[in-house]
């Protein structure tokens, strides 16, 4: 058998920046085991299967696909690098002809769509709620030490934990924290958290990032994510109602580093844009 595959780096325009994806399009449908086989194979945080929906769909003129989404330990809900760089394959590499494409996933529809050089995202909006301090006081040490931590928020949709540094705290700071999140996985006792984002307030002055923010999801096989789509979908909630704005910056902080631009609407959902870079094109053969 072969499959088509592409690596993508996402939320970047150059490549090795950004979060590498790969992308296989399946033109039939894939023995369940496969998936989780190749994702392990491809060992990134993230490989992405987009499936044909039904008899005489085509990639390059069909507007909706099947989406799934795997790291190298399991299958998750939601990845919006990986569905950034799906998009990008169908529209940059197959010549998609559709304006917008939909994604039928785990996480309900999501649609994609092409504005000038970037992909834009239309991503489902979580709101995170206050948690108690005590409950994760562990896992907090384990991740900032003796650092000021200014809030702390829950999102139970995602299962991820937001941590809010003080703003006495520089960009700086944030990249150069030395995190070792092999340690949270025993860290965490209360078996609720899937994900912590470390986040501080930008200098959105003139046109800085209006914040900045690192991703970690161990609990997932994922050590750091270098840009992670939907952990923007919980950020973008709080820096919203935090900053009083709508149309923010974003840059997340790992060692390859992305950009997002983010647009929070009023129906419940974010877009979110960003640019892709194709690295890798090939076939798996099994």
């Amino acid at each position: 058998m072969q499959i088509p595959i592409f690596t993508v780096d996402a939320f970047t325009n150059r490549p090795f920046s950004g979060n590498p994806a790969a992308v296989c399009l399946l033109e039939n449908d894939l023995d369940e085991d496969l998936h989780q086989k190749i994702a392990t194979e491809m060992n990134l945080s993230e490989t992405a299967f987009i499936r044909k929906l039904k008899p005489g769909d085509d990639f390059t003129k069909s507007s909706c696909f099947g989406l799934r989404w795997f790291t190298p330990a399991n299958e998750v809900p939601l990845c919006g690098h990986a569905t950034l760089a799906s998009a990008a394959v169908l529209f940059h590499v197959q010549k998609n002809t559709n304006t917008v494409l939909t994604f039928v996933t785990l996480s309900g529809e999501l649609k994609a769509r092409q504005v000038k050089d970037h992909i834009v995202l239309d991503l489902p909006l979580y709101t995170p709620y206050p948690q108690e301090l005590k409950e994760v006081e562990e896992l907090i040490k384990a991740a900032v030490g003796d650092m000021v931590v200014q809030d702390l928020r829950y999102s139970p949709d995602t299962k991820k934990l937001l941590v809010r540094l003080s703003d006495a705290y520089e960009r700086s700071v944030l990249e150069e924290l030395k995190v070792s999140a092999q340690r949270f996985l025993s860290a965490e006792k209360t078996g609720k958290v899937k994900g912590l984002i470390l986040t501080v307030k930008g200098n959105s002055s003139g046109k800085g990032h209006d914040f900045y923010s690192r991703y970690f999801a161990p609990w997932y096989g994922v050590l750091e994510d270098p840009v992670t789509g939907s952990a923007h979908a919980v950020l973008s909630s709080y820096w919203s109602e935090q900053l009083g704005k709508k149309e923010m910056l974003a840059f997340q902080c790992s060692r390859r580093g992305g950009e997002l631009k983010i647009s929070v609407r009023d129906d419940g959902r974010v877009d979110i844009a960003g640019q892709t870079a194709v690295v890798l094109k090939g076939n798996l053969t099994f």
